[in-house]
């Protein structure tokens, strides 16, 4: 579906999406009508000479299509089969991103503040959160094939994967009972963390102050010295404490200084600060360079890499093909429509 899901800036009539290619560079598409013998067996087929095969349906379903662990490791025994859920195998319900991040606690704390409204992160992060999951089982199931000679099952669900992803959010419930509460990007056990301050020159940019030696580098960046031997602020619980009055006073006082001076400064202090960017910023900048995928002869657009890590050993190949169109590499005939 994510083929067809389409920004209003995007041409309507074009083949790929650009949600569709955040996920599918460097892969083919092969369309099988798996409720007929010819789809089944070429899935079967493909199947017997795989290492990995990741399948994402309700519970059941797989089962009727032939398309299950059991049928597909009988043919290949070595096989690693990982299964992606919404709640588990013993829930029929479907999972989307958007209900999880409802049911799971991650709309409620990404409210701008108390009593405002929920709000759903602006990428499908539990759908990520889940498939880095499953990487990590597959990794391992991977090691240990290498060792026993066996494939394996692995699942894992969306829900499960939300819920491990609460960290200390999570926690923090489970210690204190206390109900965390949504503080717009600011941080419940360190402050100043996460709140964001307007320069003047308009710049917004974050402080990430993690330490009690940062905060007073950066009261000696705003000239304001006092602050860090202030009882109030001195040491990170104090702050915590006096939140509101510690945030209002880096406000005031950061609206009266240049935002790239400042930015500058705090870098030189080992004070953890940025620029806040928008999405088109970030990917302009020459960090962002070895990030992006050149554009190819099917799809004149650059991509995005979902694969972030590096290697001293082996190189992580840059070049790929794009997103396939629907059923490009599939076998001719009708049930490979």
């Amino acid at each position: 579906m994510t083929r067809t899901w389409r920004t209003a800036a995007e041409a309507p009539d074009a083949p790929v999406s650009a949600y569709f290619s955040a996920a599918n560079w460097g892969k083919t598409s092969q369309v099988l009508d798996l409720r007929t013998d010819a789809g089944r067996a070429a899935l079967h087929g493909l199947a017997a000479g795989a290492d990995i095969v990741l399948a994402s349906y309700k519970p059941g379903d797989a089962e009727k299509l032939g398309a299950d662990y059991v049928t597909l490791s009988t043919l290949n025994p070595q096989l690693l089969y990982g299964a992606i859920t919404g709640y588990g195998p013993a829930h029929a319900r479907a999972g989307y991103d958007a209900v999880l991040q409802a049911e799971t606690g991650f709309m409620h704390l990404n409210a701008a503040g108390p009593g405002q409204p929920p709000q759903k992160m602006p990428v499908a992060l539990i759908d990520l959160l889940t498939a880095h999951h499953l990487k990590e089982a597959l990794l391992l199931a991977l090691y240990q094939r290498e060792r026993t000679g066996r494939g394996a099952l692995l699942e894992v669900s969306l829900h499960d994967s939300a819920l491990a992803s609460l960290a200390n959010q999570g926690t923090s419930w489970l210690v204190t009972g206390h109900e965390p509460q949504p503080m717009g990007s600011g941080h419940p056990s360190i402050v100043p963390y996460g709140t964001v301050y307007t320069a003047a020159d308009g710049t917004r940019l974050l402080l990430a102050v993690g330490s009690d030696g940062q905060f007073r580098q950066l009261c000696a960046v705003l000239e304001r010295s006092a602050w860090a031997a202030d009882a109030r602020f001195s040491t990170n619980p104090a702050r915590v404490a006096h939140r509101p009055e510690l945030e209002e006073l880096l406000r005031q006082r950061i609206e009266e200084l240049s935002g790239a001076e400042l930015l500058a400064e705090l870098e030189k202090r080992a004070v953890p600060a940025g620029a806040v960017r928008a999405v088109g910023e970030a990917l302009s900048q020459p960090a962002a360079r070895a990030m992006l995928l050149p554009p190819t002869a099917g799809f004149p657009h650059p991509g995005l890499r979902t694969v972030a890590f590096r290697s001293s050993t082996w190189p992580v190949a840059a070049a790929l093909p794009g997103p396939p169109a629907l059923g490009n590499d599939s076998p001719p005939g009708p049930d490979f429509a």
